[in-house]
């Protein structure tokens, strides 16, 4: 029995250990890679982008058949005396055949039509993956923030405790050495005389006699000049707080409006939980990114767009150009004849086939004319447009390129700034307790630790942004 049991629980450990995996497997989903699968599979604009790309490979079969051929029937209904008979109806079917070669240019546009539809998905695609980053950078650095101000607040409790007990020391040392100045008047004439030359040394009645209030008023003013300073600093370190609790309260509202905008783009509900990585990685991008040369947007889905588009209408061009040309129908004409009693011609009685041919005369050159002028001046704002976005591109890659250099100098410089404002302000607040430093430099060493921690994140923030957005332009 006992043999039985333990063998359960070590099928009841297996299974626990294996839904274990299973369950920190399903919480290593909730990253970057899983939200930009779930963005390429969700987000409305990359499934419109691919729903008109595969609307446009529709289009193939349409324009490489051929007309639909016209079938035409006729009933008499009084039958057509005819030498060899009465003809009672006639059938005629009539296929038309367009130019040589347009329904080949006709497919070969469509085609690079869907082409150009289909690089307008993957611009999409890459657009939307960049915006998931971004807003992923985005609630990092605001988390981020918030966990710098809340340790910041921790700090400013510290120093808020050590200003309390820094004043409650030092007003009690004044209490006490206000009271054994006051037994000492009350003992003999000797402080009596030395509480009169201090009085005379502030400034005070030379005419009062009563020792009480003359030993009294030196300890008495220096305890209220060391007060006023602790309650000061103690004042002054709570505004502080507050401040930093407002900004806090701020950062936690843009927690939300930014989870929701990230919400939207991986088109799920606003109120979805997000994970937001612990740190941000600051490797350096790859140096194929940062090579500056003539084809480093050739394989970028705009320019790849644009330029399908340019081939499409090329070929359209040549079939507008043949639509000029005539068009050839080739059909039958069936006569159906019933026999004539008055007829006595060897052919009574027997049906009519008539091969036939139909050509049209494209005599009015004016439309033709102008289809083939419509579609020079698209293909050459098409150029036009081709190198406008190859000029905008290069210019967002230069821009992309001096944040990456600039967020990668300014991460050393506030990493090092930090460093040397968090080992000034525990020099301060060591210093402090034995009144070696003034409230005012620890509070301003403090916000200048606080200023480059935040500079630091957002130098962080940008140098990834900067790698999102080469590598948005930039397609390897």
């Amino acid at each position: 029995m006992t043999m039985i049991l333990s063998i359960n629980k070590k099928k009841v450990l297996i299974i626990v250990a294996l839904l274990s995996s299973v369950v920190a497997y399903g919480q290593q989903t909730d990253s970057l890679q899983f939200y930009l699968e779930t963005a390429a599979k969700n987000n409305p604009t990359v499934l419109q982008r691919f729903n008109e790309y595969q609307a446009s490979l529709q289009k193939l079969p349409q324009v490489g058949s051929l007309p639909d051929p016209q079938l035409e029937m006729g009933i008499f209904l009084s039958p057509m005396e005819l030498i060899s008979g009465n003809q009672v109806a006639e059938i005629k079917l009539m296929q038309m055949f367009p130019w040589f070669g347009v329904i080949r240019n006709a497919k070969d546009e469509m085609s690079l039509m869907a082409k150009a539809k289909y690089e307008s998905f993957r611009d999409a695609k890459l657009q939307v993956y960049y915006d998931v980053q971004l807003g992923w950078y985005d609630l990092y650095k605001v988390r981020q923030n918030i966990i710098i101000s809340e340790k910041n607040m921790k700090m400013l409790k510290t120093v808020e405790r050590l200003t309390l007990v820094k004043y409650k020391y030092g007003s009690g040392g004044s209490r006490n050495s206000s009271a054994s100045a006051g037994s000492m008047s009350g003992g003999s004439p000797a402080p009596t005389s030395a509480g009169s030359s201090g009085m005379n040394t502030m400034g005070g009645n030379s005419g009062s006699t009563a020792s009480g209030p003359v030993t009294a008023s030196p300890s008495g003013s220096m305890g209220s000049s060391s007060g006023g300073t602790g309650l000061s600093d103690v004042y002054q370190i709570q505004i502080e707080m507050g401040d930093l609790e407002n900004n806090i309260a701020s950062l936690r509202n843009e927690e939300l409006t930014v989870m929701a905008a990230f919400n939207s783009i991986l088109n799920r509900p606003q109120q979805t939980p997000v994970s937001a990585a612990d740190s941000l990685s600051s490797e350096p991008l790859n140096l194929s990114y940062l090579t500056v040369s003539d084809s480093i947007f050739i394989r970028n889905p705009m320019l790849g767009m644009l330029h399908y588009e340019q081939l499409s209408l090329t070929a359209r061009k040549k079939m507008v150009k043949q639509m000029g040309y005539p068009m050839v129908g080739l059909g039958l004409n069936y006569s159906l004849i019933n026999k004539s009693e008055m007829s006595t011609s060897m052919m009574n009685g027997q049906d009519m086939i008539m091969p036939m041919i139909t050509v049209t005369l494209p005599i009015y050159r004016k439309k033709y004319k102008a289809m083939q002028a419509e579609t020079g001046f698209l293909k050459t704002a098409s150029e036009q447009n081709y190198q406008a976005t190859a000029n905008e591109l290069q210019n967002g890659y230069y821009q992309a390129l001096q944040l990456y250099n600039d967020a990668q100098r300014r991460m050393k410089l506030y990493e090092n700034q930090s460093n040397l404002a968090h080992k000034s302000l525990d020099i301060q607040i060591k210093t402090y307790s034995t009144s070696g430093s003034s409230m005012t430099d620890i509070l301003r060493t403090r916000q200048q630790l606080l200023d480059y921690e935040l500079k630091k994140l957002e130098a962080l923030t940008d140098f990834n942004t900067a790698k999102a957005w080469i590598k948005r332009l930039v397609t390897l």
